[in-house]
């Protein structure tokens, strides 16, 4: 799962896909080469993603292609309902699909907004070593157990 400010900075340190310049873009280039991890998404997140490129002043074309490919490679997560995890309410719906797409991590750079108690999905930073969902799953059953 990958929030916004990740894709934004990882857009933004692409200088060609081997010559990357900061750990978002090099997450992405992962994913684009190597299937590193599946990237969950709803129609809101795309749309959400497609505006801020946007407003940005991404080039239109290039926003055109980055949608194109979620659109042809991301999983689609069909969210029934949210609920307010966040402290951001834009940054919900991603919480929500990480959250009902059983995903591992949600990817960000704003970790305040995405409270790892509240949450099953690892929250990491581009650049952490990227959990497979059996791993997260042994690690909070872990927490668990020490809690009781």
């Amino acid at each position: 799962m990958i929030d916004t400010s990740v894709l934004v900075a990882g857009v933004a340190g692409f200088k060609s896909l081997r010559a990357v310049e900061n750990p978002s873009a090099s997450l992405l280039r992962d994913w684009l080469e190597d299937g590193t991890f599946t990237w969950l998404v709803t129609e809101d997140i795309v749309s959400e993603y497609r505006g801020v490129l946007t407003r940005l002043g991404v080039r239109r074309n290039l926003v055109g292609e980055i949608i194109n490919l979620l659109r042809e490679e991301a999983e689609f997560v069909d969210v029934r309902g949210q609920s307010d995890v966040s402290p951001d309410p834009n940054d919900n719906a991603f919480c929500a699909c990480a959250e009902q797409g059983r995903a591992a991590f949600i990817a960000t750079l704003n970790r305040k907004d995405f409270p790892q108690k509240k949450l099953v999905a690892k929250v990491i930073s581009p650049g952490d070593p990227i959990p497979r969902r059996g791993d997260v799953v042994l690690h909070r059953a872990a927490e668990r157990g020490r809690a009781s």
